[in-house]
């Protein structure tokens, strides 16, 4: 069990859905938690309703002036835990290139880019904790997922490099891959989600996660089998069944 009083946590996207239950979780912990998103006035809201330390700072993470303001203001943190993203569901067959570019000027680069401002001063120091959200949508690519799945995929990638990279520096590397969270991004979809979890569900098996020292969690644990067990088909059968 990880020790929380005290300790620093930053939560990127975090004003509403998964980073916004995650948020209550770890402030009832002793955390102390800045929460960031581009929407102030409700980051204001969550961090004065959060039961311990808190506060609101906006960031942009597609923009590289509103990162190094962010990082400035928050000093330097314990953790960051990185849950900004957005999403449209699209087939090659629909394809938007304003909303592939939004997609992973927010989900990857813009990820990146926060990494890039935050991690460095943790390995200067010695120690942090980082946790990169990504989806099962990275474990294959899935019809309708165009971009989305392939920013995860990217993260989930990235984060695996950091791991090998940071293993002996103090800094702690992990990921978590959850499956359908009900939120307005979800609420996109126009087909029936497996295993649809509420936010609150969701944060919790993150924040166990990140109690823990594995690298990497799947979740629902039956969801993931199921996309797993799809890697392991030979392509033309895979494409078969998902078609």
């Amino acid at each position: 069990m990880r020790d929380w009083k005290g300790k620093r946590y930053w939560l990127v996207g975090a004003s509403e859905g998964l980073g916004r239950a995650l948020a209550y979780q770890l402030s009832r912990c002793g955390a102390e938690v800045i929460v960031s998103a581009r929407s102030e006035e409700r980051l204001r809201d969550l961090a004065d309703d959060l039961p311990g330390r808190a506060s609101a700072i906006p960031v942009d993470i597609t923009d590289a002036d509103s990162v190094a303001a962010a990082v400035d203001r928050a000093g330097p943190v314990d953790g960051l835990v990185t849950l900004a993203g957005t999403y449209w569901p699209m087939k090659t067959t629909e394809w938007n290139a304003e909303r592939l570019q939004t997609m992973c000027d927010v989900n990857f680069t813009g990820t990146i880019r926060m990494l890039g401002a935050v991690v460095p001063g943790m390995i200067e120091r010695g120690q942090g904790h980082v946790v990169v959200t990504g989806s099962l949508t990275a474990l294959k690519g899935l019809p309708g997922a165009l971009g989305y799945g392939a920013t995860k995929a990217g993260l989930v990638s990235f984060a695996e490099t950091m791991r090998a990279d940071l293993q002996d520096t103090g800094v702690t590397v992990q990921v978590v891959n959850p499956g359908f969270i009900k939120t307005r991004l979800t609420d996109k979809n126009d087909f029936k989600m497996p295993m649809l979890m509420e936010p609150e569900k969701a944060a919790t098996e993150i924040f166990e996660h990140m109690n823990g020292d594995d690298f990497r969690k799947d979740f629902p644990g039956r969801l993931a089998a199921m996309l797993k067990g799809g890697r392991a088909l030979p392509d033309w059968l895979f494409y078969k069944l998902v078609g």
